[in-house]
């Protein structure tokens, strides 16, 4: 059976300073993992936050131990790129 795997990545962007500046942000991050790793990606939580955002990454595949190298090397590719930006990471399988 199928495994389904959701990395929630929890941002701070201290330097933002309108909702503006923050989508660039999510925006960027959003595309960039979508774009290396084939996952789905979105804001799901502090939508109209200046300095806040949480990004839900989901991947799937038809086993566990897959599931948990993707969200693994998206966690590690998440914090390079934002670095004291990211303030908390969790993982949940389904």
């Amino acid at each position: 059976m199928a495994t389904i795997g959701v990395l929630t990545l929890d941002l701070r962007i201290e330097h933002s300073h309108s909702l503006k500046d923050k989508r660039q942000v999510v925006r960027s991050l959003k595309d960039r993992l979508r774009a290396r790793f084939n996952v789905a990606a979105a804001e799901i939580d502090h939508q109209e936050s200046w300095q806040r955002a949480v990004i839900g990454v989901v991947t799937l595949a038809g086993d566990r131990p897959r599931v948990e190298e993707v969200l693994q090397r998206v966690e590690i590719e998440a914090a390079n790129l934002l670095g004291p930006i990211l303030v908390g990471a969790e993982k949940e399988f389904f």
